[in-house]
């Protein structure tokens, strides 16, 4: 990232020209604004638009030549401390405004501006080390090697498929690189953007966090390159961590795509424009509403380009940056989701298998750590023989919390203090785990009974 270039990107706007958005917008959050608050001072209209008092100040004193807008209280420090409120005629134009939008916030910014600011910040200066990656996977029993698969993805920020059985950690795993890259170095965002006179709002307070002082006083210190005086932005920017947006089933077609909303007149960023800069996991791939297919259709030039093109209800045609880490995670086989082609475009392919004997001994002493139970290993033992090499069941990283958790359960209702005992582990296991057996003669009765009410 060019830091220099980053600092012009940010300079504050001193004149109107500058702003690189329509003057009319501009006053139209101005109507808004005075319809929805009543008197405003210049300090408060200053604060919501991101705009500076200076700018402010020159916008209101051409609508009082219009007769637009009117003193109401005068300070006694010149005009920035006037305080303004609507005229008839300006009451008139600020519906006119509500017509054509509902937003009030900081006022937005321009799509080009908004896509150079992606672009400088979409590669990260401080990328992650082994031992960052280490820390950020520590809560996790995994293969002492792990973290090389996880790394190297991570820092291409482009693309990473976790897929292997379920109950092995792949969303925990997804959710601990969101951490990861979110307490990296923060990424400039604006509220909204605007193009074609439309309002695209950005900001998500699910997906966006603003850092806290103390990171953003190192950040801009930072960027002043050790210069000891305050760093001067232009406030329609703001500092966030990298932003993680995460998705299970519920992902649509719609959510992916600008969805225009009818009420505010607003159109609704989707979802990977959202996440630039930072991570989109979209979890249990291939039991979305919309087909791997459909995904496939819709992002195989995103993932291949690093460009997302998008459509206001106008028919214009949007391009914009597609720079995030995206991070699919299924359960089943990605040969059965998807073709070879769209694997193609999937730069890093993580397998999360079962643990072994050893890892799951592991897993199992610190499941009964965490949980305050004596640990004991003829009963694991035990476990291990009747349930899992007998049966060749197939070990997954997340049975030890659950047969922990279920003895638990059962000693408490007993009244008793929560302790491992082959017995109990039995009782455990048979409340837990379903016999294939079973499974399949439920199965046939089910089908019995269907083909009985058919008759």
């Amino acid at each position: 990232m060019s830091t220099a270039q980053l600092v012009k990107l940010l300079a504050p706007v001193m004149k109107l020209d500058d702003l690189g958005i329509p003057t009319g917008l501009v006053q139209d959050i101005i109507f808004r604004l005075l319809f929805n608050e009543g008197d405003v001072n210049i300090a408060r209209f200053s604060e919501v638009m991101g705009i500076h008092a200076s700018l402010v100040d020159e916008l209101l004193a051409r609508m009082k030549q219009e007769h637009l807008v009117e003193v109401v209280r005068a300070g006694g420090l010149g005009s920035l401390s006037f305080t303004y409120g609507l005229t008839d005629a300006g009451t008139k134009r600020a519906r006119d405004a509500f017509e054509r939008s509902q937003y009030v916030g900081r006022a937005p910014i321009s799509l080009d501006k908004y896509n150079q600011g992606i672009m400088l910040q979409a590669k990260r200066e401080q990328r992650v080390t082994p031992t960052q990656v280490k820390q950020a996977l520590g809560f996790l029993i995994l293969p002492e090697t792990f973290h090389r698969r996880i790394g190297p993805a991570v820092n291409a920020g482009t693309s990473l498929f976790l897929y292997g059985p379920p109950g092995n950690g792949k969303t925990t795993i997804a959710q601990a690189i969101a951490r990861l890259i979110a307490h990296g170095s923060p990424i400039w965002l604006p509220d909204a953007i605007t193009v074609g006179g439309q309002i695209i709002r950005v900001f998500d307070p699910l997906v966006h966090t603003p850092v806290t002082n103390e990171t953003m006083m190192l950040h801009t210190g930072m960027l002043m390159n050790g210069r000891t005086e305050k760093f001067k932005y232009d406030q329609r920017w703001r500092l966030f961590e990298r932003p993680a947006v995460m998705v299970g089933g519920e992902l649509t077609m719609d959510s992916l795509n600008l969805r225009y909303e009818p009420i505010a007149k607003v159109y609704e960023a989707p979802l990977q424009l959202k996440a630039n800069g930072g991570m989109f996991l979209i979890d249990d791939f291939g039991r979305q509403q919309i087909s791997p297919q459909e995904l496939l259709n819709r992002w195989i030039v995103p993932l291949e380009s690093g460009i997302d093109f998008l459509r206001l209800q106008s028919g214009q045609s949007l391009e914009v940056p597609f720079r995030q880490l995206i991070v699919f995670s299924t359960n089943l086989d990605p040969m059965q989701l998807v073709d070879g082609a769209f694997l193609r475009r999937i730069q890093m392919k993580v397998e999360v298998g079962g643990p072994s004997e050893k890892l799951f001994y592991q897993i199992f002493t610190e499941s009964c750590k965490s949980f305050n139970m004596p640990f004991d290993k003829k009963s694991f033992v035990h476990l291990l023989q009747k349930w899992y090499r007998g049966p060749n069941r197939v070990m997954q990283a997340v049975h030890p919390r659950d047969i922990v958790k279920t003895v638990i359960a059962i000693c408490n209702y007993d009244n008793t203090t929560p302790a491992l005992t082959p017995e109990l582990i039995d009782e455990a296991c048979e409340c837990y785990f379903v016999d294939g057996n079973m499974a399949a003669t439920l199965s046939d009765q089910m089908r019995e009974g269907a083909g009985a009410s058919e008759k």
